[in-house]
């Protein structure tokens, strides 16, 4: 049985500049335990639409969400957030230092009473993503690329059952990328299972690919260049 199923997911947004509605349709996709994913598709098909709806971040039309064969409506929505880790494109901090943002989770009501990472724990995931920059850097001085790998080290931190990665990669340059790549296939390989939006040429840490277009999944190679 996957880890997380989706099973004939259909949502409807209306957004962009020229408000065009985006949909998806039937959508479903099974992801296993131990293995990482990649969504690939045209610009507009509604990628990260999905990897929000997954995240019970937007409202489904129809469908079901399933974790560990777990319905999705018998958790609320913070505790399947916990569990269903959706990292955005674009970097969130808040203000203070590197630590102070790589703890942000523990300081939640969801997470109260688990045990936080030490100092030496937080150090081993910043090295293995090679960001080389201290735990008392105050977050306002990070780089672009600095900023999303300390948000990605943070869900990562989390240890959550299901990573859902939206080009967290985008802002970073090949060597880094490669190394975020390593060591999101480490934390899957522990038990966990992660579907990542990706527009590089293929690292080989995917076991799988999906393609989204015109409102439907299917499985497949994506294309360099795809947005």
């Amino acid at each position: 049985m996957p880890l997380f199923e989706a099973c004939d997911l259909s949502v409807a947004y209306v957004g962009g500049g020229d408000g065009a509605p985006v949909r998806l349709a039937g959508v479903s996709f099974g992801l296993e335990a131990g293995a990482v994913y990649d969504l690939t598709g045209p610009s507009g098909a509604g990628k990260s639409m999905l990897l929000r709806a997954c995240a019970r971040m937007m409202p489904l039309a129809a469908g079901r969400l399933l974790l560990d064969g777990t319905e999705g409506n018998a958790l609320t929505c913070q505790e399947w957030r916990r569990r269903v880790c959706l990292v955005p494109q674009r970097a969130s901090l808040v203000p203070g230092t590197v630590r102070d943002n790589l703890l942000v989770p523990w300081a939640l009501k969801v997470n109260r009473g688990r045990p936080a990472p030490s100092d030496a724990q937080l150090a081993q995931l910043m090295d293995a993503a090679l960001l080389d920059v201290p735990l008392d850097r105050d977050a306002a001085r990070l780089s672009g690329g600095q900023a999303a790998r300390v948000a990605l080290l943070r869900a990562f931190a989390t240890r959550p059952p299901v990573l859902l990665l939206d080009e967290v990669d985008a802002a970073l340059d090949d060597e880094s990328a490669r190394a975020v790549g390593a060591l999101t296939a480490s934390v899957a390989a522990e038990g966990a299972t992660c579907l990542r939006i990706r527009h590089r040429p293929p690292d080989g840490f995917a076991r799988g690919v999906f393609r989204l277009e015109g409102g439907r999944l299917r499985p497949g190679l994506g294309a360099e260049g795809d947005a």
